[in-house]
């Protein structure tokens, strides 16, 4: 898929963006190139690559999930303004 000069004045009026007309054609050449590229990616070789988190082969080392720390939260409520069931109270900014 490409466009031409009509389809970019189009798509440029519907988005409210003002184009030079100098600038048309560096314009139709670097969004033919993007969607030239894009179109790369409904290639039928890619559809039995399974998809990958990183290019690498490496596994990510995590830490056990177990509780670390006591729950503070009353002593660390003592200063607070205003606390209601566990939770702190603050003004209310958005109407």
């Amino acid at each position: 898929m490409s466009l031409n000069a009509t389809q970019l004045k189009h798509v440029a009026h519907l988005s409210r963006i003002a184009l030079d007309e100098a600038k048309i054609p560096a314009l139709l050449n670097d969004l033919n190139a993007i969607l030239a590229f894009a179109e790369q990616l409904q290639d039928s070789k890619l559809d039995a690559l399974a998809p990958m988190a990183h290019p690498l082969d490496q596994s990510q080392f995590l830490r056990p999930d177990i509780v670390t720390e006591e729950n503070n939260r009353t002593a660390l409520q003592q200063g607070a303004p205003a606390v209601e069931r566990g939770l702190f109270l603050v003004p209310k900014v958005i109407e």
